[in-house]
């Protein structure tokens, strides 16, 4: 996932010293007719849910959007071949199908992909969903006008390279298949045993080709969900959506679909949303968010009241916030260099400047701390809480720097939390213990993306942080350490320039693999083993807390996205 990527993602959801209980998920829709106050937990349907964001819901074209398992808003209006499964926790890690009766038949090397859709699905207009409306909406995501979405597809489908759309090319895309009308063939370049994943993308909703209306769809998609947008003002700024009359539960177990009507309101400061889910009066009281956390002032304000205490949303995400080497910048190209800095890092006072602990856990893996990942614990350069000064002074004196060393550190300006630069403080002052000097560089947000993710000017340390598209070791190691995705005239995430032969061979071998939890003991391992050359430095994972209002039920927070999911959420 790109790295600005907010979110938005172990643990079941929990509320601040309060299990948030979702026994009732599998509980079908009841009229909303006022028995749902007064203790009664059953999800009620009926009613209006608001969601109040800080990031706009722009480009609202299944096409455009970068988005993990349908992300959250638009997963109400675009179903995809497969999705999320819908629990709390690490249970809503697994991959489940949705539009398709399945997660894939893969052929003997998982190159071809072959999936059947469902009886029975329709549009909101009524007319049947068919295989051409799948293969037609992930054609037009080609199109250079319509671009924004995750680039798997081009990489991976056979002869797509230089596709550009059919805007432009009427003929389509050979590697996808349609041999009747519930029927899509995916042929692939390589094997990818991860493709049921891949197949949660929004690029996988079905557009219909009579309907489509280029760059202005986004005001009107064509739904194949529970829902389908009446109004679409300012580009997302407020988005409303009302049932689809068309949409069958009985096709779609994943979404509950219980409000008649969302009202996602964006664009909004942080601090103005969570004081009015605090207050929680008029409509607030039935609203939510799904990108605004609590900072450490207001977490403190609400854990000393019991109340507001009851209403926050815990989740985890797949994401490791770490410090980066660039090794062909002196003196990173010693691995003792590394090693020692590694050693001397002290977890607590960044966490500390992170939020603390109950927003930010510390990391020695650079996978999360998720099944799905395949999680395997190790320390390689143990510092303990606080650091490790000694071992790291020894380390320098062996490299020859008996004095210490003075380096630069670079980081981001930006009040986000994850490259600021009471991150970077943090981290020089531990690393002063052990003789290095830390002089910081603070860039403005653009300039600072722009030098770490350019091979030319990679400085030689540098704050960065990388979240997962999907809950796997594949996009979250093979990004970074994958030495054929090092991009030399673009933008560069293999930070390390690794290229090892060894660790391609070894991401090729995962990816052949379908059995999925075969494929994360192996990401699990080769997580290790990437680790031994010290080429980052896993410093925390961030924690969610989200507030909700005091109408709201049924939270539902998985390991996939993190956040509360608002596909199930029920309103008073």
């Amino acid at each position: 996932m790109r790295q600005s990527s907010v979110i938005a993602r172990r643990v079941a959801a929990a509320s601040v010293g309060l299990v948030v209980a979702a026994g009732a998920v599998a509980c079908g829709p009841k009229d909303n007719d006022g028995k749902g106050a007064g203790g009664d937990s059953t999800p009620h349907k009926g009613g209006t849910l608001t969601v109040l964001n800080s990031e706009p819901q722009q480009d609202f074209d299944p096409a455009r959007l970068y988005t993990s398992g349908g992300g959250n808003v638009p997963s109400l209006v675009f179903r995809t071949l497969t999705t999320r499964n819908r629990e709390n926790g690490a249970a809503g890690a697994k991959v489940v199908p949705d539009l398709a009766t399945d997660t894939g038949r893969p052929n003997k090397d998982a190159t071809v992909w072959t999936y059947t859709l469902k009886k029975g699905l329709t549009f909101e207009d009524g007319t049947p969903i068919t295989s051409a409306d799948i293969k037609y909406g992930i054609e037009r995501s080609f199109a250079p006008e319509l671009s924004g979405g995750a680039p798997y597809l081009r990489d991976w489908l056979v002869g797509a390279a230089d596709y550009q759309g059919p805007y432009k090319d009427k003929k389509g895309l050979d590697a996808i298949g349609t041999p009747d009308s519930r029927t899509v063939v995916f042929h692939l370049n390589k094997p990818e045993g991860e493709f049921p994943y891949l197949a949660t993308q929004t690029q996988f909703t079905p557009v219909p080709k009579a309907k489509d209306t280029g760059t202005k769809y986004e005001e009107h998609p064509v739904s194949s969900g529970p829902y389908k947008v009446v109004s679409n003002e300012n580009d997302g700024e407020r988005l409303i959506l009302e049932r689809n009359p068309h949409w069958s539960a009985a096709t779609d177990a994943e979404r509950k679909a219980y409000p008649d009507r969302i009202d996602v309101r964006s664009g909004l400061d942080s601090s103005v949303i969570n004081q009015r889910l605090s207050a929680s009066q008029g409509a607030d009281a039935a609203a939510v968010t799904t990108d605004t956390n609590l900072g450490p002032a207001e977490l403190a304000k609400v854990t000393g009241d019991s109340e507001l205490a009851s209403r926050v949303g815990t989740g985890h995400f797949g994401y490791t916030n770490y410090l980066a080497f660039n090794p062909t910048v002196k003196p990173f190209n010693d691995v003792r260099v590394r090693q020692a800095i590694s050693y001397a890092i002290d977890r607590s006072s960044v966490v500390n400047a992170a939020g603390g602990s109950s927003l930010a856990e510390p990391a020695t893996t650079f996978l999360p701390d998720q099944k799905s990942f395949g999680y395997t614990p190790y320390d390689l350069f143990p510092a303990g809480k606080t650091g490790n000064p000694d071992k790291a002074g020894a380390l320098l004196k062996q490299a020859g720097y008996p004095g210490g060393l003075t380096i630069t550190l670079t980081h981001s300006n930006s009040k986000d939390f994850e490259t600021s630069p009471e991150i970077a403080t943090a981290v020089q002052d531990a690393l002063k213990k052990a003789g290095i000097t830390v002089r910081l560089q603070g860039l403005e947000e653009n300039d600072y993306k722009d030098r770490i993710h350019s091979v030319r000017t990679e400085p030689g340390l540098f704050l960065a942080h990388w979240g997962a598209d999907w809950p796997s070791g594949g996009p979250f190691l093979a990004p970074i350490f994958d030495g054929r995705q090092i991009v030399k005239d673009g933008a560069n995430f293999n930070t390390g320039l690794l290229n090892e032969k060894s660790v391609n061979d070894e991401i090729d071998a995962i990816n052949k693999l379908t059995d999925l939890d075969a494929a994360a003991r192996r990401w699990g391992a080769l997580d290790r083993k990437i680790g031994e050359q010290a080429l980052v430095v896993p410093l925390f994972h961030p924690v969610y807390k989200r507030l909700y209002g005091k109408d709201v039920k049924n939270i539902v927070i998985s390991d996939w996205t993190g956040v509360l999911d608002i596909s199930q959420v029920a309103v008073k």
